[in-house]
């Protein structure tokens, strides 16, 4: 099955066992694309099937993107996407674990990194019978420490690591950034709706910047009668 992102744009094989298109993959694309700038490199940690650095790519046409995946399938499902978008000239996917970050790259190499991490600590809650798709969820082979170690490497000074995760691990997502030498700049939540907790956060945070955290008005999804926002049809071409 392939899906289409919207009419014309970037298209999608789907697998058994490979994480699933998701809506914070989309918002975290349309977070970052504010920092692409001309020539950009860009690194995407734990790339899954390559969503997130496909729809970079595609909107930024100056932008050359490294996602990194250690799920043999996800791998090849996101080289495969890779080539069915016709982006192999700018996205390259390389099958290794993001924890051996000095083995496959220099460091200070990329201007951004940009990842969707797993969700929820180890251990924590039930997770999907298929151990894939447990993988992707929890913290079984890379943690938050791990994705903002590895960014602090790989980024030069200046650069920005950028994130999508649950409100609910805030605190934890702040510690593991500062430990790395990274400070939170830019912060946006995503709601379902106007009213409603927030479900997901984005994080943009820089490479030795100085504390100064800007909040922006959260991302609503749908209106109040269960229609897709403003916002949402305009990232969506809709």
């Amino acid at each position: 099955m392939i899906d289409n992102l919207w009419v014309g744009g970037p298209r999608f094989k789907e697998q058994s066992g490979v994480f699933r298109l998701g809506t914070d993959s989309v918002m975290l694309a349309h977070f970052a694309k504010a920092k692409v700038r001309k020539q950009t490199r860009a690194i995407d940690l734990g790339c899954g099937s390559g969503v997130i650095s496909i729809i970079m790519a595609w909107e930024s046409p100056d932008l050359f993107i490294d996602g990194i995946e250690i799920q043999p399938d996800a791998a090849k499902l996101a080289a495969e996407n890779t080539q069915l978008n016709e982006l192999s000239h700018r996205v390259k996917i390389i099958e290794d674990d993001i924890r051996a970050y000095r083995s496959f790259s220099e460091a200070g190499k990329y201007d951004l990194a940009v990842s969707n991490p797993p969700y929820y600590p180890n251990g924590s809650g039930k997770l999907p019978k298929s151990e894939e798709i447990a993988v992707a969820r929890a913290e079984a082979l890379c943690n938050l420490d791990d994705i903002c170690q590895a960014a602090g490497y790989l980024i030069k000074w200046g650069g920005s690591l950028m994130l999508v995760h649950k409100p609910e691990r805030l605190a934890d997502i702040f510690r593991s950034l500062n430990d790395a030498g990274f400070e939170p700049k830019r912060m946006r939540f995503v709601q379902h709706q106007h009213g409603s907790p927030p479900n997901l956060v984005l994080i943009e945070s820089r490479r030795g910047g100085n504390p100064s955290l800007k909040i922006e008005a959260p991302l609503i999804l749908a209106n109040g009668n269960g229609s897709d926002s403003n916002e949402v049809k305009a990232i969506y071409r809709r």
